[in-house]
């Protein structure tokens, strides 16, 4: 993998995990658990839609 594609690579990863983990609270009506994603997403600098939405 080239060096300068990693840090998108990176959040392509982050990304899929925030929503994986976003589905996963919503089937289970968990909004504690959608609210520290939202603020993990915050700390990691990716925009809830990005998540949120299916792409």
């Amino acid at each position: 993998m080239d060096p300068a594609d990693q840090p998108d690579a990176r959040r392509k990863t982050l990304i899929s995990s925030l929503q994986l983990r976003y589905r996963e609270a919503q089937n289970r009506g968990d909004a504690k658990a959608k609210l520290v994603l939202f603020r993990e997403a915050i700390y990691l600098g990716i925009q809830p839609q990005l998540f949120t939405n299916d792409h």
